[in-house]
C-alpha cells in the first residue's frame, strides 16, 4: 500500500487534536547524555492527557467519526492506555464506549479505567482474544471499533509527537520508542522521514511476545505466544488482517531489537532515580537500550517516554531489589 497516510494526514490531525492532546515537554538528559557522550533527549508523553501518548491517536480518530457513529457508540480492545484515551475522550463528548481487555491488563489499569466510568469487557488471556470481542461487539450492537493502533487517523494522530520533536529539535537524527502494533512508529515515521529522510527510527519490543518483529521476520502477520512482562503495553498482536502497519514499519523502521526484563527495569529505575518520574515498562524501553548499549548512538536521540501507567506494587518490587 502505497502511501496510506501523508504528511499532510499528520498536519491535520495536530489541528484536531489540541483541545484533547497537550504539547509535551522535550528534555535535555544530563545523565543520559553523559552516560553516552552524546545528546539524549527525552519526550515526556507520560506527562500528556491520560498519561501516555494514545491520547493522540484516539482523538484524532473519534473526532474524525460522523454524528450518527457516535451516537450508535464506539468499542475498542487495549492492554490499557489506549482504552483510557478512547475513554477519556468517550466520556468528554458523551459518547457511550465499551472497553474490551484481557485478563493480563494490570489490576491498576483496570481501575483507572472504571475511573472514568467506563464499560470494561475483560475476555480471555490475550489482546486478540479482547480484538474478537470487540469486532463482536460492532456486529451485535452496532458499535464503531476503534483500533489501538491499525488505523489512519490513529497513526496520524500518533504522528503528531513526531511534528513537535522537529519543531523542538531540528537537528534529531535518531528517535527511539517502544514497538508494539507499530501505530507510533507508522506515525513517526511518515512525519520524520517525509521531513527528514535520514533520521533514524528505531523500535524497541519485549522479547515476551514481539509480534511486530517475529512478523517481518516470516514476511507476513502471524500470532505469537504472550507471556507477563515489565511491558505489558508492548503485548498484542498486529492483527492477521493488518492493512498499515505491518508494512509502515517494515518501511520506516529502521531497527528492531527485543528488550529482556532487567532492561525494562534498568530503564524504569535510572528515570526514577535521575528524573524523579515512575514510567511503565514499555515507556522506559529506549532508556534501557541505551544503558545496556543495545542501538547504535545517535549525535542527538530523542527517546519518546510514552506513559506512566503501571501498579505502584510493580515499581516498590523494584525497589526492593535494589
Amino acid at each position: 500500500m502505497e502511501n496510506p497516510i501523508t504528511l499532510q494526514n499528520v498536519w491535520d490531525a495536530k489541528r484536531r487534536i489540541t483541545p484533547f492532546s497537550k504539547r509535551t515537554p522535550l528534555i535535555y538528559s544530563e545523565s543520559l547524555s553523559g552516560f553516552t557522550g552524546k545528546n539524549v533527549y527525552l519526550k515526556l508523553e507520560n506527562l500528556n492527557t491520560t498519561n501516555s501518548f494514545k491520547i493522540r491517536g484516539a482523538a484524532n480518530k473519534i473526532l474524525s467519526l460522523t454524528e450518527i457513529e457516535k451516537l450508535r457508540g464506539i468499542t475498542t480492545f487495549s492492554t490499557g492506555n489506549f482504552g483510557f484515551s478512547v475513554a477519556y475522550i468517550a466520556k468528554k463528548l458523551g459518547i457511550r464506549a465499551v472497553i474490551c481487555i484481557s485478563n493480563r491488563v494490570p489490576h491498576a489499569k483496570v481501575e483507572n479505567l472504571k475511573n472514568l466510568s467506563a464499560e470494561i469487557k475483560i475476555v480471555g488471556d490475550s489482546q486478540d482474544d479482547a480484538e474478537r470481542y470487540s469486532y463482536q461487539l460492532e456486529k451485535e450492537q452496532g458499535l464503531t471499533v476503534i483500533h489501538p493502533f491499525d488505523d489512519a487517523k490513529v497513526i496520524a494522530g500518533q504522528g503528531t509527537i513526531g511534528l513537535e520533536t522537529l519543531e523542538e529539535l531540528p537537528e534529531v537524527d535518531t528517535v527511539l520508542a517502544g514497538l508494539s502494533g507499530g501505530g507510533l512508529h507508522s506515525g513517526l515515521g511518515v512525519a520524520l522521514k517525509k521531513t527528514k529522510p535520514e533520521i533514524r527510527l528505531i523500535g524497541l519490543s519485549t522479547a515476551n511476545g514481539a509480534a511486530m518483529f517475529e512478523s517481518i521476520k516470516a514476511g507476513k502477520p502471524i500470532s505469537v505466544e504472550e507471556k507477563d512482562t515489565l511491558a505489558d503495553s508492548l503485548l498484542g498482536g498486529i492483527g492477521l488482517q493488518n492493512k498499515y502497519t505491518f508494512q509502515m514499519v517494515r518501511k520506516y523502521v529502521d531497527d528492531i531489537q527485543l528488550l529482556q526484563e532487567e532492561e525494562f527495569k534498568d530503564g524504569m529505575m535510572f528515570m526514577l532515580k535521575e528524573h524523579r518520574m515512575i514510567i511503565e515498562g514499555a515507556a522506559a524501553s529506549g532508556i534501557g537500550a541505551i544503558l545496556n548499549k543495545r542501538v547504535n548512538l545517535g549525535t542527538n536521540m530523542v527517546i519518546v517516554v510514552t506513559g506512566s501507567s503501571v501498579d505502584i506494587s510493580v515499581v516498590l518490587n523494584l525497589l526492593k531489589v535494589l
